[in-house]
This record gives structure tokens, sequence and C-alpha cells, in this order.
């Protein structure tokens, strides 16, 4: 197999200003170019002498993280968990998207948090105390759906859970336009969550 296929950066599925006005075009063009392509070159500098892994899926490495040697192990779950962050976070969100989950999504997170709001609620308040740097998912855990919560890049495929929704709290993502005021970023945050890819993930790994 290839080994000279190093980690690339995906293109967005949508223009840098496609999510106005509640993420800013320079955000999202920093974001991708400059946070997300450095996680990428960072990831792909961490393997250069374990280059086997270049044609490993991220989301298995991260499953896998103890079995990464020692001395570049946080380094892939700074970096690889940065690029397969990302990759989720560009992939649930999209123009003209808001509203709300329908169908086995919309029924599975009622009979799990009660209703739709209550969910909302619950995820808000985690993505607004989350201390520091860090992401909000809702997660598979074991087949059930769970809000959950990790610092820096950390990824929940490194707890075993699948995340098939994540939102960014790491103060580049918002700070450009909203200063600190990270919950005005979260509530407009909710109006760009494309819950047809979410019901997708949804399907696919229940």
């Amino acid at each position: 197999y290839m080994t000279e296929d190093k980690f690339t950066l995906p293109n967005l599925p949508y223009g840098y200003a496609a999510l106005e006005p509640f993420i800013d075009a320079k955000t999202m063009e920093l974001h991708h170019t400059k946070h997300h392509q450095g996680y990428i070159d960072k990831l792909n500098a961490a393997l250069e002498d374990h280059n086997e892994y270049y044609t490993v899926d991220i989301t298995e490495i991260l499953r896998d993280i103890q079995n990464i040697p020692d001395d570049i192990r946080q380094q892939v779950i700074n970096n690889g968990g940065g690029h397969a962050n990302h990759m989720l976070f560009w992939e649930i969100m999209a123009p003209k998207a808001g509203k709300e989950p329908e169908g086995e999504l919309r029924a599975a997170i009622e009979t799990k948090f009660g209703s739709f709001e209550d969910f909302q609620q619950e995820f808000n308040n985690a993505a607004s105390t989350r201390f520091g740097s860090g992401w909000v998912w809702l997660v598979f855990n074991n087949g059930e759906l769970e809000i959950s919560s990790t610092p820096n890049q950390d990824s929940p495929y490194m707890q075993d859970y699948v995340p098939i929704l994540g939102l960014d709290v790491w103060e580049h993502a918002y700070y450009l336009k909203y200063q600190n005021r990270r919950p005005e970023y979260i509530e407009n945050w909710w109006n760009v969550v494309n819950w047809k890819k979410v019901a997708e993930l949804f399907k696919a790994n229940k």
C-alpha cells in the first residue's frame, strides 16, 4: 500500500461565507485554512517515523490510541483529535439549516432527554460550562445517546463513543464575532446545524 498519502485538509462542503450571519466568513476561513490545516500538518509530522498510519482512518487511530507509541501519543491525541473533530464539525453544519431534527432521530432524542428543548438546554449548559477549550458532543455510548464533553482536542472515539453532533467551543471558533460571549455563539450555532447529516450519522451508527 501507499505510505506517501498523508492526511490532507478536506474541502468545506460550502463557501466560507455560507454560514453568515451566525458564523462569520473570516472565522470560517481562518478556522479551516489555519487551525484545521495546522492540526493536519502536525499530525503528519508526528507520524513521520510511523508512516504506516498515514493510510489508517483517523477514527481508527483514535479508537486504538493506547497502541500509538508513547513518544508521539499526546501529539496524535492533540492533532489527530483536532483533525477528526473538525471533519465532523464542518459536516454537521450547513447554510439554510437549523430548524429541528425529525423522524427517528427526534424520537430517540425525546426518549432520552424528555424533549428536544430539554436536550438543547442540557447541550447548551454543557457547552457554556466547558472550562477552557474543548468540545461538546451528542454521542452514541453503547448504543445509547448521550451528551459528552471533551477538553482540548480530545476525541470521543478515545472513549469508544461515536460522535454524531459536535460543537467547537475553543475561542478561535467564535472570538472574532462574539468575543467573550460564548452563550450567544452557542445559541446562534443551532441555526446552522445540519440535522439531515446528523440523522444520517445516527442511522449509520445506531
